[in-house]
């Protein structure tokens, strides 16, 4: 739930309600329902016509109430439908008209929305998306696409498509792409990615070569939970890293 500026002592009116407000307090706001925002994303969706926030003489944008709500629209239909931003700015400047709009159909299946993962195992679902979906959803072009396979940084299923995981992956290269970090920048991190796999793999390798169906049920749950500790020691080491290089 989106969180409302209010006024001294809870006292908030309409007005105060509706102050302008900083690109940094738009984002605190959005992180409550969309963790991985980020202030790259919301310049990248203004760029592209989604939102219009006022700006100062000095050139600083001041956010409204109403533009915080319109994000929030913009990534809660990208999230949930996985609709290209142009139809996204089609469909809600037809509402913003007071015209009837239905909301079009998305380009993947619902169950990626929902991280393409069953309820109860947490395992991905067999769900996939198509090449030109998957280019809708990370809006990118066939070159950039092309280029991420060569560099082994996306890459199709066995029986073609891109699964939840991928399509993961691809959004993460796109947006690491808006900083200007080119796939051949990210090599290292596809190459620590399959280091860490193949020692989790060394881990939990007894335990699915076993015939008792729970204990192979046991590997699969273990290695979700190695690979959970390896990403936060990653990002842990890559903060720590940061402080000692930024002060």
């Amino acid at each position: 739930m989106l969180r409302t500026p209010t006024g001294g002592a809870g006292h908030g009116t309409a007005t105060a309600d509706d102050r302008p407000m900083s690109i940094g307090t738009v984002l605190l706001q959005l992180r409550d329902e969309f963790p991985e925002v980020t202030i790259s994303k919301i310049r990248f969706l203004e760029a592209e016509g989604l939102v219009e926030p006022q700006r100062t003489p000095s050139g600083y944008r001041k956010f409204r109430a109403a533009d915080v709500e319109r994000l929030a629209q913009v990534l809660r239909m990208q999230r949930d439908h996985y609709l290209p931003l142009k139809v996204i700015r089609e469909h809600l400047d037809a509402l913003a008209r007071g015209e009837q709009s239905a909301l079009p159909s998305g380009g993947g299946p619902r169950d990626l929305a929902d991280g393409g993962r069953d309820a109860e195992s947490g395992r991905a679902t067999a769900a996939r998306i198509g090449r030109a979906e998957l280019l809708a959803v990370t809006e990118v072009t066939e070159s950039d696409l092309d280029e991420w396979e060569s560099y082994g940084l996306v890459t199709p299923g066995a029986e073609g498509g891109y699964d939840a995981e991928m399509v993961t992956v691809a959004k993460l290269v796109a947006d690491l792409g808006r900083f200007g970090l080119e796939p051949r920048h990210l090599r290292a991190i596809r190459a620590a990615a399959d280091r860490e796999a193949g020692l989790i793999e060394q881990v939990v390798a007894p335990l699915r070569r076993h015939r008792n169906p729970q204990t192979r049920a046991h590997a699969e749950a273990t290695a979700r939970e190695l690979a959970e500790l390896s990403v936060r020691l990653h990002s842990a080491l890559v903060q720590t890293a940061l402080r000692v290089r930024l002060h």
